[in-house]
């Protein structure tokens, strides 16, 4: 067994866990997908921080430029942050992922007050950590990201990698699936661009960004058996912070159902 198949089976149960959630089948209506969307949006924006963050790790991005790490890892994460930061919508212009979400969240009506709040934010200078401060948004929300930027702020290349394949690309794909199957089934016509924007993924991270993934924690993790230790951790507390993501989805619809009736 490799030590990626290794990883797979020790993290079977809570992928199981996730890709078996009642919050797939609980969006029945609209209000309930823009809960979705709403608390998701926070988990599409911080995937660009992890990509960005293994480029700055893995690429030189300071000037004068000098080569740095091994070229076969620069190529795998360059390319997946074109596919991620510079893909096309469904017209075939240039757009991020992020952006394509922000427009589906348009699209159903979406509150996008939050995340636009935390972009400004950043964008005037202020810190993450103070920035979340400032937002109205579930304390499952905040915690998914910070566990992100712990991550991050290591400066562990194969630990971000670890987050980002095996929290995220690794999982995707057959997450996504069970999604676009039921908004299909429940919204026939009504959310182009989301469901544009899910298949694209699948499709991306199936065929593509997944397998570049396993094979740049492969060339990260090399021989080192700490290292691949590292990764079991980081992706068994990546996947349980996506599982209270999700929690705190279900539990945000069910209040609204209860709000709404009284």
């Amino acid at each position: 067994m490799t030590e990626v198949e290794t990883i797979k089976e020790e993290i079977e149960p809570l992928r199981e866990q996730l890709l078996n959630h009642p919050v797939y089948h609980s969006l029945d209506t609209l209000d309930d997908l823009n809960v979705f969307l709403e608390h998701h949006i926070f988990a599409v924006w911080d995937f660009m921080s992890l990509l960005k963050a293994l480029q700055r790790e893995l690429t030189c991005i300071s000037i004068p430029w000098t080569p740095k790490g091994n070229p076969s890892t620069r190529k795998l994460i360059n390319e997946i942050v074109l596919g991620e930061e510079t893909d096309q919508d469904e017209n075939g212009l240039p757009i991020s992922h992020f952006e394509l979400y922000i427009e589906a969240m348009a699209e159903s009506r979406a509150d996008t007050a939050e995340i636009n709040k935390l972009i400004e934010l950043i964008r005037s200078g202020q810190d993450l950590r103070t920035s979340l401060l400032q937002l109205s948004i579930p304390t499952s929300v905040k915690e998914f990201i910070l566990f992100s930027f712990d991550v991050i702020e290591t400066h562990e290349p194969h630990k971000i990698a670890a987050a980002f394949t095996f929290g995220r690309e690794d999982l995707i794909p057959d997450m996504f699936g069970s999604l676009v199957a039921g908004l299909n089934a429940k919204f026939p016509g009504k959310l182009n661009k989301l469901i544009y924007y899910l298949d694209r993924h699948i499709e991306l991270d199936a065929d593509v960004h997944g397998p570049m993934a396993m094979q740049m924690i492969a060339e990260l993790c090399g021989n080192n058996s700490a290292k691949w230790n590292d990764c079991v951790e980081i992706s068994k507390l990546a996947l349980q912070k996506r599982l209270d993501l999700w929690d705190g989805i279900l539990e945000a619809m069910e209040n609204s159902k209860m709000v709404a009736t009284l």
